[in-house]
Order: structure tokens, then C-alpha cells, then sequence
């Protein structure tokens, strides 16, 4: 499930450096080039909270499984792609995949460690697996691209999705809701539709303008979307997602502790890849290997959060872990152009020991609040929380960082016309990674300028992001119960399982 869980991760953000060498080959537009990035995230976000139901209704394993071959498939159609449109359909179909098997994931977990003590330590372990994905992305990429080709970011899933079908078959219970009833296929056309159109606006805001007529129009039918899928839901004698959920204490609190997690974690890492490749000159594979200190950090913050949820109960970890990351920022805020690399890694161990401490014990939260025999949705919430929080994240910090990048840049070559026309061509937006050998007085002006210009913007979307994950620290400490321990669900009914047969043999039976 951690492995399925990694190549997820891996393929959120495996393709962002190989963008210039996909280009040579088939020259997109930058419309097009965003999509091939976004396709991904948007029919992952869009879809999850349906399949996850689909996976507790038709079998968990059985949508783990469609999902990994859906995701080899559309990586082979990626690794041959010879025009832009077979590029971005084979995206999207990896995004359908990955909203197939990743609510599986989690489900299934909770279903095979019935045990609390068990399953708070294999939720911990999905958590840290679900942010060391993404953030090994850049690195892999990085290797790959520099040693291989840009094809490669595809090729690799093609074996390691297949080997995950093939062992889940013979090794992961299958098991589902023992009394799923109709499908509520009204509630789920809503929110695939809903959700669709709001991801899409985040996405696409920062390069149309926030207050264009299409995001704007986006935003609008998501909120119309969703609110008739919570009209509905509220009618429904068998809603998809109960609207009782979200009455019981924690869940309201928890997610918006998930969001803000992802939306501060995503971002941050949004920014440093820029930071150290835009500014300090590294190669992305060079800029890879410095963020690991950050999947180290978030993997010993997940190792440390069931001690502090089994002593102090929820509010503790997940208050001090968004207290953590707000210092992260407050460290990201004080980066200059020739920082040395112990800031970097104050930075980077803050943000990921609180991101750590953050998602396990959030997550548990919200799969207590689900009936087992409805983990799936538990987990699509979940899955669907941290998307549009990791995808917001980027596209508002970003947004932040280049708005006032552009006024600062603007601002402060007012006196110097010619690194103007110089900023302008391609030469010159690939100044900054060449920062060390300028080659002329204009280009060092250049270089010195758009440095300082792209500290200040990041400080700028720091400082957004610190005040983001402190507002949701309070709301964590006021919100969260203070007991020792979250309220615990029965062991999952072993009625949902199927009969033995075959899989009778792995190891979890």
C-alpha cells in the first residue's frame, strides 16, 4: 500500500523537471506545458472522493488494482507520446489511476490492523510515505532527465505498477461494505464536477489572473456545484458522504488541519525548488538532493506523532506540529540571496518534523469519525482534503511570489533600460541559472536585481504561509478534543471480507 502510496507521490511531482526537455522534443505552448503538469493533479482531485466510494462499494483491492493498471497504461502512452495531446490524455489517465487506487490505500490499511496501537503506527508510516513521494519527485526526475530522457519520468512506472498489481492479488485481503446499498451516483457526479471546476480554477489562476472571466466563472460553478451536492446529500436517504460527518467534533477541524498541512507543505516545496535552482544556480538534481533533510524531517515528525497522540491526546501534535511549520516559514522569510545552507536546513527540519507530526494524527481523526465499513470515504476525504490543500498551496503562494516579483523587478530596473531588454528575451530569463558567470556588467545587473527581486517575493509568500498555518494551530487547539486519546472505533466487521480462497494464503489472513 506505501509502495502504490510513493509512486503517487513520485508522479505528482517527477515531471516538473523534465518540462525543458520535454519541450525540445514536442515544443508545447505554455497553456499547453501547464496541463501536462496539471492534468494530474486535476483529475486526482476531481475524482478521488467518487472512487473512493466506488472502492467500499465494488471491493477495495479490486479499485487498487484497476487503479495501478490504469496508471501502467497511461504511462506507456506517455513514454510514446509524439504530440502534446497524447501528453496530456496520458496525464490525466495516470490521475485516474491514482484517484482509483490512492483512497485504496489507506482503506485497506484500516481494514487489515484492527488493533489501535497497529493502525496508528501503519497510519503514521502512510503519512510519512505520502509526503516522502512528492518531495522525492524533483530528485528522481533530476537523475533520471540528466541520465536517461525526459521519457524515462513514464517508463519507470510501467514495472513498478505492475509488480504492485500483480503482489496486491496475492497478498491484500480484499474487503467492503458489507451493506453498500445504491450507489449515490447524483452525490458523486456532483462532486467529481464540483471538485473538477474548483481545482481548475486554482490551477489556472495564477497564469489567467485570479479575477479573469474563466476562473471566475470556475470558482462560481464549483460553489454551485457543491452546494447542490450538499442540498442533495442532506435529502438523499443514502448520501455518499453523510452530512452527520462533519457534525461530530473532529472531522471539521481535522481536515482543515490536512489542508493547511498540505498547503504549507506543497508551496514550501514549491518555492525552495525555485529558491535553489532560480537563485543559488543548482541543477535539479543538485536542488533534489538538498531538500532530502525535508523527507527525513517529515518521516521522523510521522514516527514521533503516535507517542504524543497516546500521551496528550489530538490537540497537542497537531497544534505544535502547524506552530512548527508557521517557524519554518518564519525561517523561509529571513532566506537572502547568498544564505548559507544551515538556514536552508533550519527551514527545512521545522516544516517537516511539523508536517510529520500534522497528517498521522489528522488522518486518524478522520477515519475514527467513519464507520469501518465506510473507510474508503474516510480515506477519499481524507486524499481529497490534502489535494486541493497542496494544490492551493502552490498556486497561492506562487501566485504571491510572482506578483511581487514582478513589481519589485519592474521597480528596480527602472534606471537600467538595458537589463530590461535583456529580462525580456530568453537569454535573459535564463540568466539566474547561470548567477555565478554573468558575462557583462547588464547581465550582472541582471542577475543581482532578479536575486534580490525573487527573495522578497518569497519572503512576502512566507510570511502568508506562516500566518496560514497559525490560524489553523488555533483552530486546532480550540477545536480538537483534549483528551488522551481520540475515540475509537470497533475493529472492522471481518463479515465485509470475502470468503476465503486464494488469497487465503498471504500473510494477512
Amino acid at each position: 500500500m506505501c509502495s502504490a502510496l510513493f509512486l503517487l507521490g513520485l508522479d505528482f511531482t517527477v515531471l516538473n523537471v523534465a518540462i525543458p526537455a520535454l519541450q525540445e522534443d514536442l515544443a508545447p505552448s505554455m497553456a499547453q506545458t501547464q496541463w501536462i503538469v496539471d492534468g494530474y493533479a486535476l483529475v486526482l482531485g476531481g475524482c478521488v472522493l467518487a472512487t473512493g466510494v466506488l472502492g467500499d462499494t465494488y471491493g477495495r483491492r479490486r479499485a487498487f488494482v484497476a487503479g495501478l493498471v490504469v496508471c501502467a497504461l497511461a504511462s506507456v502512452l506517455g513514454a510514446r507520446a509524439d504530440a502534446v495531446e497524447q501528453m496530456i490524455v496520458a496525464r490525466c489517465g495516470m490521475g485516474l489511476g491514482a484517484a482509483l487506487f490512492m483512497p485504496a490505500t489507506l482503506a485497506t490499511i484500516v481494514h487489515v490492523f484492527s488493533d489501535d496501537a497497529d493502525r496508528r503506527r501503519a497510519i503514521s508510516l502512510w503519512a510519512a510515505v505520502a509526503g516522502i513521494g512528492a518531495l522525492a519527485g524533483p530528485l528522481a526526475g533530476g537523475w533520471l532527465v540528466e541520465h536517461a530522457t525526459w521519457r524515462a519520468v513514464f517508463w519507470i512506472n510501467v514495472p513498478l505498477a505492475l509488480v504492485l498489481a500483480a503482489v496486491a492479488m496475492r497478498m491484500v485481503p480484499e474487503s467492503r461494505d458489507a451493506r453498500p446499498g445504491r450507489l449515490d451516483w447524483q452525490g458523486a457526479a456532483m462532486s467529481c464536477a464540483g471538485l473538477l471546476a474548483l481545482v481548475w480554477a486554482v490551477i489556472e489562476a495564477p497564469g489567467r489572473g485570479w479575477t479573469s472571466t474563466a476562473v471566475l466563472g470556475a470558482f462560481a460553478a464549483a460553489g454551485v456545484l457543491l452546494a447542490l451536492f450538499t442540498a442533495w446529500e442532506v435529502r438523499t436517504d443514502r448520501p455518499m458522504v453523510p452530512p452527520p460527518l462533519f457534525e461530530r467534533g473532529p472531522v471539521g477541524p481535522a481536515c482543515v488541519a490536512l489542508a493547511a498541512m498540505s498547503f504549507c507543505g506543497m508551496g514550501a516545496m514549491f518555492i525552495l525548488t525555485l529558491y535553489l535552482q532560480q537563485v543559488r544556480g543548482h541543477s535539479p538534481w543538485e536542488a533534489g538532493v538538498r531538500t532530502i533533510p525535508l523527507s527525513l524531517a517529515l518521516a521522523a515528525g510521522a514516527a514521533f506523532a503516535p507517542t504524543l497522540l497516546r500521551r496528550f491526546g489530538s490537540r497537542v501534535p497537531v497544534s505544535a506540529g502547524l506552530v512548527l511549520v508557521a517557524g519554518g516559514f518564519a525561517a523561509m522569510a529571513r532566506l537572502e540571496t547568498g544564505s548559507g545552507y544551515a538556514h536552508i536546513l533550519a527551514f527545512e527540519a521545522l516544516v517537516g518534523v511539523g508536517s510529520g507530526l500534522v497528517a498521522p494524527v489528522a488522518t486518524e481523526l478522520v477515519l475514527t469519525a467513519v464507520p469501518a465499513a465506510k473507510s474508503g470515504l474516510g480515506s477519499a476525504l481524507n486524499d481529497a482534503t490534502r489535494q486541493v490543500g497542496s494544490t492551493l498551496g502552490v498556486a497561492v503562494l506562487g501566485s504571491i511570489l510572482a506578483t511581487v516579483f514582478t513589481a519589485r523587478i519592474e521597480d528596480r530596473l527602472q534606471a537600467h533600460p538595458a537589463a530590461q531588454v535583456l529580462l525580456r528575451n530568453q537569454e535573459g530569463r535564463g540568466l539566474l541559472t547561470r548567477a555565478g558567470h554573468p558575462g557583462a556588467d547588464t547581465a550582472s545587473v541582471l542577475v543581482q536585481e532578479t536575486g534580490a527581486a525573487f527573495v522578497h517575493g518569497m519572503s512576502t509568500a512566507a510570511i502568508a504561509g506562516a500566518g496560514a498555518a497559525l490560524l489553523a494551530a488555533v483552530l486546532s487547539w480550540r477545536k480538537l478534543p483534549a483528551s488522551d486519546r481520540p475515540p475509537d472505533r470497533p475493529p472492522p466487521p471481518r463479515a465485509a471480507a470475502q470468503p476465503p480462497g486464494p488469497v487465503a494464503a498471504g500473510p494477512f489472513r
